[in-house]
């Protein structure tokens, strides 16, 4: 396995991470549930891009954001590191086409909505699926506003029913002590 330190100056050209970015990598490349406490603009992505690059399968981030995924998809590919992403609005067949291309190829990313993990289509295809990793990105959201933001979110828990072994990773710019213990609770 490439080291995350390699990982990060052959695509990212930087020579060292950010604080605490290597200590939750670690931790994810350990196999452990991990919650990713930084700042906006803090390196939340890395935290689960390098992993997604160091192991064998790719990584499922779970994000609200359209726009977001977009972005990630597409800075991702500047470092020609493939990704895709599947979202509300997206035709039918472009769902399916890029769920077979996650079980056929290269792809290290797939951004979903959290709605998407629920769709008959997505839960098609799952089990086969090699998943590394599993990421909550804007995971404060959840813990912040519960229903109020989106129901779906509170569903992905689900996802270990097939993948009980995949390490999951909470990723949020802030946090209480009581949000953190509830989302700790939500993973497992």
């Amino acid at each position: 396995m490439q080291s995350p330190e390699s990982i990060l100056k052959q695509y990212w050209h930087y020579d060292r991470f950010r604080p605490f970015q290597k200590e939750i990598i670690d931790s994810i490349l350990k196999g452990k549930d991990t919650v990713a406490l930084l700042p906006t603009g803090g390196g939340k992505s890395v935290c689960y891009q390098i992993p997604a690059l160091a192991r064998d399968g790719f990584t499922l981030v779970i994000s609200p954001l359209i726009a977001l995924m977009q972005d990630q998809v597409a800075r991702l590919k500047e470092h020609d590191i493939p990704a895709a992403s599947i979202h509300a609005g997206m035709h039918f067949m472009d769902v399916k086409r890029t769920l077979s291309n996650m079980l056929h190829g290269p792809a290290k990313l797939l951004y979903v909505s959290p709605e998407r993990l629920q769709s008959k289509l997505f839960l098609e295809y799952l089990p086969e699926f090699n998943i590394n990793l599993i990421a909550v990105d804007e995971a404060h959201c959840v813990s912040q506003w519960g229903h109020n933001f989106r129901p779906d979110y509170l569903k992905m828990a689900s996802l270990r029913n097939v993948f009980h072994e995949i390490p999951m990773l909470d990723l949020k710019a802030s946090a209480t002590k009581e949000m953190q213990e509830i989302l700790i609770l939500m993973l497992t």
